[in-house]
């Protein structure tokens, strides 16, 4: 079996990540004991689907250990290369393998340096999340495709619910594969999705959505270096402009399918309501000021989607948050 590595650069820690998936809804993730986070998802191309299974070293100076992500690709549509063996040949390419990686890197926020998100601990807020989170960085969905289908099916329901159609359409639409002693059923890819006319619970105006995504993803609007070269505001708009896609979904798939580490999400409610907690602005939620905490967040830069995603994380955790629990507000 192929396998590639990664570098953390900077703190990151697998097991984290691991437990963030297990209350995450859309991930459906079903832990196992051995710390080897299992994982099927459509790749990049549009066809095929990769399975992994993901571990991350120990090193014997406490220092963050390297990952490593044993994995498989399967075709998913044999015509599109002519025969399997010709979608396998190309598969085993060098380019290939970069793929694979490049996609694994960014599900697992790897792809970028953290370097520096320790100097970020000046704000005590920052200081105290990751204290209480160490080496956790986000994990994204697989890919923007997918974040935006989950934008489509969880539009107006609640979040299980949500969750068990995207898993139902999983298994009975995704390609099912085994990695590290587990089965898992990968999300379709575009070209399966496209062609689904009946998901029970979803309605004929979600399903023409779904289509119309799969048709993005393919023809590259989906594509996640080609969002994240953008600046933020055109690649919003961008989305924006797909049916059924409305500010708030947008973010979701750039902030969490793209993978971009430094957007302020500025339809983000729970988000709003996590900053005015911590930072003990104490403001009922109709009076919170987006602009004053976008303020607060650009002291985060360059990792202003990161330290929102510890806030959430943290507020999930923190039913009843009390005010200023991590401290004051810095001065403007």
């Amino acid at each position: 079996m192929p396998a590639v590595t990664l570098t953390p650069a900077g703190p990151f820690s697998l097991a984290s990540g691991i437990r963030f998936l297990e209350g995450f809804g859309p991930a459906n993730h079903h832990p196992a004991a051995d710390g080897i986070l299992r994982l099927a998802f459509p790749a990049d191309d549009g066809t095929s689907v990769v399975a992994a299974a993901v571990r991350q070293g120990v090193r014997a100076d406490g220092g963050t250990g390297t990952v490593r992500a044993d994995f498989t690709v399967h075709p998913g549509i044999p015509d599109a290369a002519k025969s399997v063996k010709a979608v396998h040949a190309a598969y085993a390419e060098a380019a290939a393998k970069q793929a694979v990686r490049a996609q694994l890197a960014r599900i697992l926020s790897l792809d970028v340096d953290a370097t520096g998100f320790a100097g970020l601990a000046a704000d005590p807020v920052v200081a105290r999340l990751t204290a209480d989170y160490p080496g956790l960085r986000p994990v994204c969905f697989h890919s923007p495709y997918e974040a935006a289908a989950w934008a489509i099916i969880g539009n107006r329901i609640r979040m299980t619910q949500a969750a068990a159609i995207k898993a139902r359409i999983a298994h009975q639409h995704g390609h099912r594969v085994h990695i590290a002693g587990q089965t898992l059923h990968a999300f379709p890819t575009p070209a399966v999705l496209r062609t689904l006319t009946h998901v029970p619970g979803l309605t004929g105006i979600k399903i023409q959505r779904l289509h119309a995504l799969a048709e993005a993803a393919l023809d590259g609007t989906l594509d996640a270096p080609h969002l994240r070269a953008l600046p933020a505001d055109y690649a919003l708009a961008e989305l924006r402009a797909l049916p059924g896609i409305g500010p708030f979904s947008a973010e979701l798939i750039l902030i969490r399918g793209a993978g971009h580490p430094d957007v302020f999400p500025r339809h983000e409610p729970r988000v709003h309501k996590a900053i005015a907690t911590a930072y003990g602005l104490r403001l009922p939620s109709t009076d919170i000021d987006v602009t004053q905490l976008a303020k607060i967040a650009d002291r985060w830069k360059p990792y202003r989607s990161w330290v929102a995603f510890l806030l959430r994380v943290h507020a999930q955790d923190t039913p009843q948050p009390r005010p200023a629990c991590y401290g004051s507000a810095p001065s403007s």
